[in-house]
């Protein structure tokens, strides 16, 4: 898994990928820009191909096990997928923090205690054993067609 965290116009993001119980990489890529739509995933990466191309309409005929936000057209969106319903989007209130991921409810607590997206992913890092590694930082802009990556902040 990971921490994804939403707050005032900035998305972080973890470097840590796992498999099983062994750490692969504290520098992962975890978005992924296709066609213009910026995809910030976490779960399963072997699935976030099919999760990409469920939400350019492609149905997944096996369970997808991955999730995360998209900025598309303007919309910072919730993306998911159901077995059986596919695709699911629900557009974030921009004003509201979010986060997502294994370590969602740490980041959620310190956002709600003042933190920043990139402080609250640094926070679920000390509690959650798949959060880890470099943080990254995207700020979106007013418009939120563009996303504009910030240099890393290593955190090891």
């Amino acid at each position: 898994m990971t921490t994804i965290a939403y707050k005032d116009g900035v998305i972080a993001y973890d470097g840590r990928q796992t498999r099983n119980d062994r750490i692969v990489s504290d520098n992962a890529p975890k978005c992924l820009v296709v066609d213009g739509v910026s995809f910030f995933l976490s779960g399963s990466v072997c699935d976030e191909k099919a999760l990409i191309a469920a939400y350019f309409g492609t149905a997944s005929p096996v369970p997808v096990e991955c999730s995360g936000y998209v900025v598309d057209g303007g919309k910072l969106l919730m993306v998911g997928h159901e077995d059986t319903t596919g695709i699911w989007k629900q557009e974030l209130e921009l004003e509201n923090p979010d986060a997502i991921g294994s370590g969602s409810p740490y980041a959620l607590a310190a956002m709600d205690m003042g933190a920043s997206a990139e402080d609250a992913v640094r926070a679920a890092m000390k509690r959650d054993i798949y959060t880890g590694g470099t943080i990254c930082t995207v700020i979106i802009d007013e418009g939120m067609a563009d996303a504009k990556t910030a240099p890393a902040v290593d955190t090891a």
